[in-house]
């Protein structure tokens, strides 16, 4: 448990939290109880999941063929497919799908990713009611929590020749005239970015593109909404920053800048090298970048406070890299006296870091330098004030539960493959009220599994299990590997559940594999 230093304007906040959080009475772990697979690996067939309790279905983005697969749950042990959403009319990839009530709205890419893409409607019959154009590359969307309006997240990434940068946005569809789910007349305003294009920002937003504006930059990832359906908190991974909006307005109120981590700090460190040979969770004089992609909200009293899983992505296209290795940078002779030593490929020789952070262009030096992403999760205030992260507690036990398995990758079983890019990548994030507390259960991409913290005081939060069905002594490509590559996850409460137990849903995008998980109780743990 590490609790972030702040300034005094977070006291009442620190003690309200507190105040609402008793020593806990009880602990969870997760069952895994039901999975369906659909026997395609690697080709993003379950992504994103989204639950109908009154239909007990499952809408599962299956992202390349730019179809939502419905799986039936009514018996949770034994998920059925019962049918399929095609929206290849529409589009070419499928990126995201939400529910609300008997609607369900779907995002999908335009062929040409730099074009305006669509949000589709259908019932939870699956008929199709209507569609809308939105900005470019929506890439996720969301129902408000009172169903008058659905906001998605238009990343706007540029092509690859990187001679097409659309700006990044995020559309707000009105459904405030929709009847019976059955007539959709759709509105759609934009909020946009322009505004900040000649604003000084914080510093840790990056706005680095070539010839990018700041809109151009954004690139809006993933979307968290307040319980009152007014505010829209987008991360934008790329450029470390989270994007607040005004939802009536379509205004982009703040951008927040998220700072960076400092991996030469205790309980800060980080396994940086795949070619040591060993686990070696250690500190560096490194700072990391939260680059954040999934992100929810939950409230504690009367505030609210922002989870994000600091998964780290970086501009890597045939026009633009800012990728490289730290062993290939001239580094600062009187900041780094022992560069030859740091630079070797045991240590910060491997490990992947930005170009265009902490170069003195005086010099030609670097004189700080910056992982891409943080291996961890954070919890933030309303207004970006982190209030706790987890360090680096995510390699220390996925180390200790998986040893041989450590930092390997989600397509093949090598030990050690990933400390040198981002480690096991923290990617989705949901939160769940049960039993009287909060918790938040995070699933890391790469090394597999979902990691359940209490979060019910946000400024103390605490590890309660790890759960990784994947089988690392089994070729990946079979199908007893397990689960890998977990991308959505779905918390389901008991008064939604098919059981009446609280699930939690994983959609993971390598192993094609949709997995229910019975959340159970552990009095007196």
């Amino acid at each position: 448990m590490r609790t972030i230093p702040l300034t005094l304007t977070l006291t009442g906040l620190m003690a309200a939290a507190t105040a609402a959080s008793a020593n806990p009475p009880h602990s969870i772990t997760l069952t895994p109880i039901g999975t369906y697979a659909s026997g395609v690996f690697d080709q993003g067939a379950a992504e994103i999941v989204a639950h109908d309790p009154k239909t007990q279905r499952l809408f599962v983005v299956n992202a390349n063929d730019a179809t939502v697969d419905v799986l039936n749950i009514t018996d949770p042990t034994d998920p059925t497919k019962i049918g399929t959403i095609d929206v290849t009319a529409f589009g070419t990839v499928a990126n995201s799908v939400a529910i609300h009530g008997t609607l369900v709205a779907v995002a999908v890419q335009n062929e040409e990713k730099t074009e305006p893409g669509r949000v589709v409607f259908f019932d939870t019959d699956l008929n199709f009611l209507a569609s809308v154009e939105v900005g470019a590359q929506p890439d996720m969307l969301a129902f408000t929590p009172n169903g008058r309006h659905v906001v998605v997240a238009n990343e706007g990434e540029p092509n690859d020749d990187y001679t097409i940068d659309p700006e990044g946005s995020v559309s707000i569809i009105d459904l405030r005239r929709a009847r019976g789910g059955r007539e959709l007349p759709l509105s759609v305003r934009t909020a946009t970015c322009t505004r900040f294009n000649d604003v000084v920002l914080d510093p840790s937003i990056r706005i680095f593109g070539p010839g990018a504006t700041v809109a151009q930059d954004l690139e809006p990832e993933y979307i968290t909404l307040s319980d009152d359906s007014r505010t829209a908190w987008v991360t934008c991974q790329e450029a470390n920053a989270i994007a607040i909006i005004d939802i009536r307005s379509a205004e982009v109120l703040d951008l927040v800048g998220l700072g960076f981590k400092d991996h030469s700090l205790p309980g800060n460190g980080l396994d940086a090298s795949d070619r040591d040979g060993a686990i070696n969770i250690a500190n560096w004089p490194v700072l990391g970048m939260y680059l954040p992609d999934a992100i929810a909200s939950y409230r504690v009293g009367a505030h609210t406070f922002l989870v994000t899983a600091n998964e780290g992505d970086t501009r890597d296209y045939d026009g633009f890299s800012e990728e490289a290795r730290m062993g290939s940078l001239p580094l600062d002779p009187v900041i780094f006296p022992d560069a030859a030593v740091l630079q070797e490929d045991a240590n910060l020789g491997r490990l992947l870091t930005s170009t265009v952070m902490g170069l003195n262009p005086v010099t030609g030096y670097y004189e700080e330098l910056y992982s891409v992403g943080a291996r961890s999760f954070s919890i933030w205030t309303a207004t970006g004030r982190q209030v706790y992260d987890s360090g680096d507690e995510f390699e220390m036990i996925t180390a200790a539960m998986f040893p041989d398995g450590f930092n390997a990758s989600n397509t093949n079983n090598n030990f050690d493959n990933r400390s040198d890019d981002k480690g096991p990548e923290p990617e989705g994030v949901v939160i769940g009220r049960l039993y009287g507390r909060t918790y938040a259960f995070i699933g890391l991409e790469r090394v597999g599994g979902v990691m359940v913290y209490d979060i019910t005081n946000p400024f103390a939060a605490f590890f309660v299990d790890y759960v990784n069905l994947r089988d690392f002594a089994t070729d990946v490509e079979s199908p007893e590997a397990g689960d890998l590559g977990p991308e959505g996850l779905v918390f389901i409460e008991a008064k939604d559940s098919p059981n009446g137990k609280p699930l939690l849903v994983t959609g993971n995008e390598v192993s094609g594999t949709t997995t229910v998980f019975e959340i159970n109780r552990i009095v007196g743990r």
